[in-house]
């Protein structure tokens, strides 16, 4: 037993340390000298008979047997956490670290990410916001949210809930430029638009008139890579926006914002949350996944996917 003990912990140290790519930053989180971390990895290539990390004096990184051995450290050590959840007690108390990647618009959020941080206390989340595109299972991150469709074979998948966009713009604004009737008036106002970061392209306002003809959007008064800045510019007048509803619904009804030509837009989209398919759902992201289905998209018939 001591032996295999003694195995778990030299597997815990390798990925932490691959993923730290750092043995000094691995130490910190685990507790021990770097000098430490070095001499645990160094028996363990010693007894595996390969070179796990290339060494320099700046830095660490993974040789390709490395990359291969990091993948199957991360199924044994998972599969253990949850050989060890299942025998305590059930866990009716989930907790630990749950890395969670979300996309930059993730920051609106934040209402929901805090209450379920007050309902969860003992589960400390490692947020990380960005839009491109993340390996779930290389980079060890417990889940990611997304937008649209899964297409990795590795990962289960779940759907949060579906949104729709709105064109919202302030009373202030409305009352200098006028309410826009049909989606054509759009061409005499200021448009407030959205740049996705990772591909440079501006989001598509995809509105259609009575005839059912795609309409072009609201000239540009500005542009944006996230989604904040376009939000506070419509809170004070500078101009329209083109917005996910979750984003604007609290605006919406404490009148901050108005919104216009609901029937015109036709745009929508979904969020769903992935994990690697070779883990069980913990129970800290079981309930992770439950929380933000019931409390980012009430009321709208979340439902389990794969």
């Amino acid at each position: 037993m001591s032996s295999l003990t003694d195995s778990l912990g030299a597997l815990n140290v390798f990925v932490q340390a691959a993923d730290a790519r750092s043995f000094t930053v691995a130490g910190r989180q685990l507790g021990i000298s770097s000098s430490a971390v070095g001499k645990a990895v160094a028996r363990l290539e010693e007894r595996l008979g390969v070179t796990l990390f290339h060494r320099s004096t700046r830095a660490i990184t993974l040789t390709p047997d490395g990359s291969m051995f990091l993948e199957r450290c991360r199924r044994i050590l998972s599969e253990m956490e949850v050989a060890e959840l299942e025998l305590s007690q059930r866990r009716e108390h989930p907790g630990g670290v749950l890395r969670v990647s979300l996309p930059l618009v993730g920051m609106l959020m934040m209402p929901t990410l805090s209450a379920f941080m007050r309902a969860w206390p003992e589960i400390e989340l490692d947020l990380d916001f960005t839009d491109r595109l993340v390996d779930v299972v290389e980079e060890g991150f417990d889940a990611v949210i997304r937008t649209g469709e899964a297409s990795d074979s590795r990962l289960m998948t779940r759907a949060l809930g579906e949104f729709r966009f709105k064109l919202v713009g302030a009373p202030a604004y409305f009352e200098q430029y006028g309410l826009p009737r049909t989606p054509g008036d759009l061409s005499a106002h200021r448009g407030l638009h959205h740049r996705y970061p990772s591909t440079g392209k501006l989001e598509e306002w995809l509105l259609v008139d009575a005839d059912g003809a795609l309409v072009e959007s609201a000239p540009k008064a500005a542009v944006s890579s996230a989604i904040e800045p376009l939000l506070y510019m419509a809170e004070h007048a500078q101009g329209i926006a083109f917005l996910p509803d979750f984003a604007v619904s609290d605006r919406l009804a404490d009148g901050t914002l108005v919104s216009i030509l609901d029937d015109a837009v036709q745009r929508s989209g979904s969020f769903r949350i992935l994990w690697p398919s070779s883990r069980h759902m913990s129970p800290k992201l079981r309930v992770f996944v439950d929380f933000m289905a019931q409390a980012l998209f009430p009321g709208r018939g979340n439902h389990a996917g794969t």
